[in-house]
């Protein structure tokens, strides 16, 4: 008799059934901790057994395997000989409540106590479903230090209740973060807040979480018009247009529209609708800038951010024209990332092409990655070109 053919795992169903099986051992008396190292272990013996031994329903066989580990090593620790007792009957693996525990996981891992950094490893391990390793190599860290900042953030909520009510802001600023981080190593994590954007917007009714997948969807769009072959830099205003995903683009709009019609107007939401109007112009010369400076004051007045306000210089600049947008810098803290920047642009725009030469010089040496210094220091080297000749 021939054999079983072995299948390829669905890394990807694993990762979406995560959140769900912790929140089942949570519910069943473990602790978050204890639960999340059950579930990571339960993923590594379903990437080990089912090539060749799928399962027919694959959430309960995760929630029975990680049951399981999870009470070995109760039954290994002795300071919880007493957990043991409560926890020795091995319940039914149904999946009561579990679109409440996916969403209770979110806030947990968004809480306020952890650090940003903390936040964000957390929510890729316990609700992304992604390795230690898989995290690390995104962030460019060792595996080690990774390790390290998740088992703190793993001891930091360890008592917080799984029943208490969450903040839907911290959790959507914690996916922006994630997304923000763009691709690295073999995860792309602006691809991964997508996919967990998504999820919540499943889970919870807020017209924010859908203010933030539509800016994701819109920003995501532009990512293969967004660098050269070579790897630099292209500037929204020198982009090829025909290589934006239109599909993309598309919904976008449509999470974008429907969340506006809810007239609860958040800061995300206000961000993405500036990146609808960028993605609604066939050619850089038609954007509608004056809209776009009307969406930053709605910005700004939401959020007092001055980051918020350096944006909307440059725009500023573009619907009024360059001495206005420089008029729109004063009184901005100058150490601020990207002012001197916006400065160089807008001097030259303004025809001061020699000030522009040395703010660029001066933004270079300040950029905070490689692509964008080198982008600042061509900018420099084409203004010195055009005065020496």
């Amino acid at each position: 008799m021939a054999g079983r053919v072995a299948v390829q795992v669905d890394e990807a169903l694993l990762r979406s059934l995560t959140p769900a099986v912790i929140g089942i051992l949570v519910r069943r008396g473990a602790d978050f901790a204890a639960a999340e190292d059950a579930v990571q272990g339960s993923l590594l013996e379903a990437l080990r057994v089912w090539p060749d031994a799928p399962p027919r329903d694959p959430k309960p066989w995760l929630v029975k395997v990680a049951w399981r580990k999870f009470i070995d090593a109760t039954r290994a620790d002795a300071s919880r000989r007493r957990r043991e007792e409560r926890v020795e009957a091995e319940p039914s693996p149904g999946a009561g409540g579990a679109t409440d525990d996916t969403l209770q996981l979110y806030f947990l891992c968004a809480h306020p106590s952890l650090t940003p950094a903390s936040a964000v490893a957390l929510t890729l391990r316990a609700v992304g479903g992604l390795t230690t390793r898989q995290i690390a190599q995104a962030y460019l860290v060792p595996e080690a230090t990774m390790a390290q900042r998740i088992s703190r953030a793993k001891r930091t909520v360890a008592d917080v209740r799984f029943d208490q009510n969450g903040d839907v802001a911290t959790v959507v600023r914690v996916l922006y973060l994630v997304f923000n981080e763009g691709y690295s190593g073999d995860v792309d994590l602006a691809a991964e807040a997508i996919r967990l954007t998504r999820q919540l917007t499943t889970l919870t009714d807020h017209p924010e979480v859908a203010g933030l997948l539509a800016l994701m969807l819109l920003h995501h769009a532009r990512r293969a018009a967004r660098t050269r072959p070579d790897g630099s830099l292209v500037p929204l205003v020198d982009q090829d247009r025909s290589r934006w995903d239109t599909a993309l683009i598309a919904e976008g709009v449509d999470v974008l529209q429907t969340a506006l019609a809810r007239d609860r107007l958040g800061e995300f939401q206000a961000q993405a609708a500036i990146a609808a109007l960028h993605a609604d112009a066939p050619r850089a010369e038609e954007t509608d800038w004056v809209q776009i400076v009307e969406w930053y004051d709605e910005l700004v007045r939401l959020t007092d951010s001055p980051i918020a306000r350096l944006n909307r210089a440059v725009a500023v600049g573009e619907a009024d024209g360059p001495q206005a947008g420089l008029r729109a810098l004063v009184g901005l803290d100058t150490a601020l990332p990207r002012y001197t920047a916006v400065s160089a642009y807008l001097h030259e725009r303004s025809g001061d092409l020699a000030t522009a030469a040395r703010l660029y010089v001066d933004a270079a040496a300040a950029a905070s990655n490689l692509a964008e210094r080198d982008h600042l220091t061509r900018q420099a080297a084409r203004l010195n070109a055009a005065l020496q000749g």
